[in-house]
């Protein structure tokens, strides 16, 4: 299986290159292929940045017009898809930079109303709906800067070089900011608790501490976002 795995993988890599060379010779009908194989990752990319479903797809679409105005500035040697996806992340941290908050609303989000495959778990359902508008809420108070590399580790699955490649920093600042964008979702969850629970009585811990606790558990951020992509 793994061996097929491969062989496909391979295949898709030289169909790709095939695309993008036919492409940067002008060839329109060679570059709509690689829209068509990416246009679904880059509208989930600036869907979760923009929490908007017509803003992202105009985002999406912006993000295609700019990659074939500038195909010509395309490096082969780096992966398209994150040529793209950095193509994407600058569009949409231009937008939010312009606003104050970012409103998401989880009920529009097409990608959970086009959910397949068997019937979940009403249990699970709940779980995952309640880890999703949870770690949604949190993320909402992000800086840009921090919110994006969270979206292309939890829910794009991209490796720790590709977001450094996305984002154009180095390895250590991506971790750096994963570390610094979990620690304050982790602040932002304990303040909420507190806000919404009378503390026992005789003190206890502090809020800070409180939330680098609560921060253990939003690994569960990967369920989240499983449940969101719908793959």
């Amino acid at each position: 299986m793994e061996g097929k795995n491969n062989v496909a993988l391979v295949e898709t890599i030289v169909q790709e290159t095939a695309w993008l060379q036919a492409a940067q010779n002008g060839d329109r009908h060679a570059f709509s292929l690689l829209v068509e194989a990416y246009a679904r990752p880059v509208y989930n990319l600036t869907y979760r940045m923009l929490g908007n479903p017509q803003e992202a797809e105009d985002a999406a679409q912006e993000t295609f017009l700019r990659a074939w105005s500038r195909l010509s500035q395309y490096d082969a040697a780096h992966k398209f898809s994150t040529w793209v996806f950095s193509i994407a992340n600058h569009y949409c941290i231009d937008k939010l930079r312009k606003r104050r908050t970012v409103q998401v609303s989880i009920d529009d989000n097409p990608v959970l109303q086009n959910l397949e495959g068997s019937e979940p778990d009403p249990d699970d359902m709940a779980l995952r709906s309640e880890h999703m508008r949870e770690v949604q809420a949190l993320m909402d108070q992000l800086e840009p800067d921090y919110r994006t590399p969270l979206v292309l580790r939890y829910w794009e699955d991209l490796s720790y070089e590709e977001i450094a490649a996305t984002l154009e920093i180095t390895v250590p600042a991506v971790k750096s900011r994963l570390f610094r964008a979990r620690q304050r979702m982790a602040d932002l969850l304990a303040a909420r608790q507190v806000a919404t629970s009378t503390p026992p009585s005789g003190g206890g811990r502090t809020t800070q501490h409180a939330g680098r606790k609560a921060g253990q558990s939003l690994e569960s951020t990967r369920l989240a976002a499983s449940a969101m992509s719908g793959f």
